[in-house]
């Protein structure tokens, strides 16, 4: 399909500059009429000599969630005023800080030009607009209400972000109490402790009790072989990342992240409420129970509760409810099921999901708040022994020095008296 460059003044009188592929000039130029604007120049060109508005180059870098909450709520608004898809998208484009995201909008709104859907053309980019996205605004488009598609996007996207923030916030204390604690005890073994063990070499101490030869040989270890040490951490890093990219190693490590301490309810909690709100925003937005689960099992990320949703999706389209199988995998607690079995009894699953995302939501908040009280004492325990086992260590040969050398005076002071 050829490709043309043209030149457009809008309503406001603003001269405007665009490519776009078309049939034919003068189809192309029906549409930007239909749009809104007056032609004033359309020119065809060689596809591959003219980049789309915002494609300069690869663009590196990442949309946050607060970037696409903030693109889908000015979306919204401009819909909601009578603004024209693509004039949204020009307008977007420009005032969207964040570099990738505008690139994508260019390419989105050259697409739409072209006589695309808004959804297909974000299919284009999964790893920006994910199956959520791309399901409630194929639901708005169908249904005609785009803008509260993208105004319960935006909502639900909100919600999203404050909750990793929480969760991002109550997690950098411990990780940087963590971080100076090792720091102290590697510093410990790897800078006092050899200064120590010259000392005590220097002072003819030969045997040294078991803690301290333990120490020593870390301490030698960490010092002449780093470069190892190193190597074993960046191995040990990347066969993790190698496992929980398969199947089987994803599903251990999400069984994991629910049954370990202190932490695995946490992420139970989050995962209940991320499947109760990405749920009731899908289906209040019209979106059939069917394409809603499957959307959501994607969403949750956690293959266990996953599987247990999808089992609910099969279930369901063989004319089952939806409470049995979820209660069946015991990942659901019982107030979940039954609120949802009293929601869609009456017809109002989604203003029940909406409750129980909600209350745990909350759950989350107070789980957070006790959350640092709860991990203090383990890292107390773990700074304390640490610390505790090299002072120990360290100070050993020193009670034998001084054991021998009050030994060696009690001997003089016998040979005296002989005499």
């Amino acid at each position: 399909m050829p490709t043309y460059a043209y030149t457009v003044r809008d309503a406001a009188g603003i001269m405007k500059k665009g490519v776009s592929e078309a049939e034919s000039d003068a189809i192309l130029a029906r549409r930007l009429r239909e749009q809104g604007f007056q032609v004033a120049n359309i020119k065809k060109t060689a596809a591959a000599a003219v980049k789309k508005p915002g494609q300069g180059g690869i663009v590196f870098g990442k949309v946050k969630l607060n970037d696409l909450s903030i693109f889908c709520r000015q979306f919204s608004t401009m819909i909601d005023a009578g603004v024209s898809l693509v004039r949204c998208l020009s307008v977007l484009q420009e005032q969207t800080a964040n570099p990738k995201l505008r690139r994508i909008i260019a390419d989105i709104q050259s697409e739409v030009e072209a006589g695309q859907t808004l959804s297909r053309a974000m299919q284009k980019y999964p790893r920006v607009f994910n199956n959520l996205f791309i399901g409630l605004v194929r639901a708005g488009e169908v249904g005609g209400v785009l803008e509260e598609s993208l105004q319960r996007l935006s909502q639900f996207l909100e919600k999203d972000v404050e909750l990793r923030r929480k969760v991002k916030a109550a997690m950098t204390y411990p990780a940087i109490v963590m971080f100076v604690a090792v720091a102290i005890v590697i510093g410990l073994v790897t800078i006092i402790l050899p200064k120590f063990i010259s000392l005590f070499k220097e002072l003819g101490v030969a045997d040294f009790p078991v803690p301290t030869l333990i120490l020593m040989g870390i301490s030698h270890f960490l010092t002449t072989y780093w470069y190892i040490a190193a190597a074993i951490g960046i191995a040990f890093w990347l066969i993790f990342r190698a496992f929980v990219r398969t199947r089987f190693g994803k599903r251990v490590y999400d069984m994991f992240k629910l049954k370990m301490p202190v932490f695995g309810k946490l992420n139970h909690r989050i995962a209940l409420a991320r499947f109760s709100r990405t749920l009731g925003t899908l289906l209040v937005s019209g979106v059939p129970i069917l394409q809603a689960l499957e959307t959501v099992a994607g969403a949750v990320d956690n293959d266990i509760i996953s599987d247990a949703v999808m089992e609910a999706r099969a279930r369901i389209r063989e004319g089952d409810r939806i409470g049995d199988p979820l209660q069946k995998s015991k990942m659901f607690p019982p107030m979940v099921v039954q609120m949802i079995s009293i929601g869609e009894e009456s017809g109002a699953l989604d203003q029940m999901l909406t409750k129980i995302a909600d209350f745990y939501e909350q759950e989350v908040d107070a789980a957070l708040s006790s959350l640092t009280s709860a991990i203090e004492p383990i890292m107390i325990v773990f700074l304390g022994g640490a610390v505790g086992f090299i002072v120990i260590s360290m100070f050993l040969p020193l009670v034998a020095i001084i054991n021998g050398l009050s030994g060696g005076e009690d001997e003089g002071k016998k040979g005296g008296g002989e005499d």
